[in-house]
């Protein structure tokens, strides 16, 4: 399998107008040799991450390597309500070849970079959660010394250590780890955590590494006022913020196909209000989808709340 392929435009369907009702009709397929700088209009780009390697080696149940073309799939019946003068385009697909995640990692790292220096707006669609890595050192590689905020939906920290190598329950520790050896600070939010799904061990590891954090019995519309504050107190503190989905976060009720799916996890309407306060802050500069597992999904479930998560973003931004 090649380690990047362009997005056949055919995956994209739906119901067809003349009037580009829809965002298959949309969306234009495209691929890294024609990226330019856009300089006059919002300019928004999908990139796929088909890497479930990471999730492989943390035990979990593989099948994420397939989300990035069940998402776009789902995406592309959704309505168009984007201005005309609005770009979507498809980068692409970022795959992971003889199981190293790491040069996965890498790509990613180069085509975020890439894309921001055009003046795009990135959204990566996967794959498993070790595409945060990858995302954030694109950041790092195109925002240099700027301080990054990642808020991340989530029933796990994801900050295992990685003594015993790089999985997709790894990839904050690795960026808490390398914002040390740079002297920054790591800016890191988690919001949905469960302690049924992380031991005592990374409850420590968490406090160590200062990581602002609510369970998930406080992450919802009963504490919306309470989710706004810390939120706005989290983004004043920082220059730009990366905001990254891990759908094994919300309920099995919402998104069964996952890698690690649970009924106690956290429902839309507290994600969208937090997406809200995100976005009107004017600091969110890219965002990625993660875990999206097709094998496990019941009637596209999951892949139309990725799908639906995707279209709120693109829309509000």
């Amino acid at each position: 399998m090649l380690a990047y392929k362009k997005t056949p435009p055919e995956l994209w369907s739906g119901r067809t107008s003349d009037q580009k009702l829809y965002l298959h009709e949309k969306v234009d397929c495209t691929s890294f040799k024609a990226l330019k700088t856009h300089k006059n209009s919002k300019t928004i780009a999908l990139l796929g991450y088909a890497c479930d390697e990471g999730v492989k080696r943390n035990q979990g149940r593989i099948g994420a390597v397939n989300g990035p073309e069940v998402i776009r799939r789902s995406l592309g019946k959704f309505p168009n309500h984007l201005a005309d003068e609005t770009q979507l385009l498809d980068y692409g697909t970022l795959y992971c070849t003889n199981n190293d995640m790491e040069q996965a990692q890498v790509d990613l790292s180069k085509k975020i970079a890439a894309l921001l220096s055009t003046n795009i707006f990135p959204i990566v669609i996967g794959g498993g959660h070790d595409v945060a890595y990858g995302h954030f050192k694109g950041l790092r590689k195109y925002l240099g010394a700027k301080k990054i905020g990642i808020i991340n939906f989530d029933a796990h920290f994801d900050l295992r250590l990685n003594t015993a190598g790089n999985t997709s329950g790894t990839p904050f520790y690795q960026i808490a780890k390398e914002c040390q050896k740079e002297g920054s600070v790591f800016n890191y939010m988690c919001l949905g955590i469960r302690k049924d799904a992380n031991d005592k061990n990374l409850f420590e590891t968490a406090d160590s590494l200062n990581v602002k954090y609510l369970e998930t019995t406080h992450f919802n519309m009963h504490y919306l006022e309470h989710v706004q504050l810390i939120l706005m107190q989290f983004i004043e503190d920082v220059d730009y913020v990366y905001t990254t989905i891990d759908l094994d976060g919300f309920s099995s009720a919402y998104a069964p196909g996952v890698s690690a799916p649970s009924p106690m996890g956290f429902s839309p309407d507290i994600v969208l209000e937090s997406l809200r306060v995100i976005i009107d802050s004017k600091k969110l500069i890219s965002l990625d989808i993660a875990e999206m597992n097709p094998t496990y999904d019941i009637d596209g479930r999951t892949a139309k709340l990725a799908a639906s998560l995707v279209h709120y973003v693109m829309h509000a931004i």
